[in-house]
């Protein structure tokens, strides 16, 4: 037997079936399209983000100092003024490099450095260097009996430690 042609309506409904197939894998396709370019979005994203953070961090380096040597200008000056004082006059001299070391002082605390003058308090390892020792007199064992030479902090990190005498006994 001869198997008959299929019926123009089962052809149709061959059809409708196919379509609907073709549809749905249509659908799965753009879906998997969209997906992958918003991944290629997202990477060029994050790759932006990361050229922008570079130099962001490359900036800060480069003029993260900016403040502090415009703050420190004044001192520069004043010191070219004291320059220009006449020979022979070493009081006027005195006093201008005092009240320099006096703007300097403030400029630096302004920018978070503190100064270590540990004269008389107790010896801490982590703040000073002791160079030398000496027999404890009056003020005690373990204490700071002559400061060589300041320590300085910087926003509580240690930046230079204060070179002292320390007190035995």
């Amino acid at each position: 037997m001869q198997s008959m042609p299929p019926e123009p309506a089962e052809e149709a409904a061959d059809a409708v079936v196919l379509s609907a197939e073709e549809r749905a894998a249509m659908a799965e396709i753009d879906e998997v399209l969209r997906a992958r370019e918003e991944s290629l979005r997202l990477l060029a994203e994050m790759e932006n983000l990361r050229k922008r953070a570079a130099r962001d961090v490359e900036s800060a380096r480069k003029f993260g100092t900016e403040r502090l040597l415009g703050d420190l200008l004044p001192v520069a000056d004043s010191l070219q003024r004291g320059l220009e004082v006449p020979q022979g006059d070493s009081a006027k001299l005195r006093e201008g490099m005092q009240l320099t070391l006096a703007l300097l002082d403030k400029t630096l605390a302004a920018h978070g450095l503190r100064v270590l003058d540990p004269q008389g308090q107790t010896f801490d390892p982590a703040l000073h260097q002791a160079m030398s020792t000496v027999p404890a007199g009056e003020i005690g064992a373990g204490r700071v009996a002559r400061v060589f030479q300041k320590g300085y902090t910087l926003n509580d990190r240690l930046v230079r430690p204060a070179l002292v005498v320390v007190t035995e006994g």
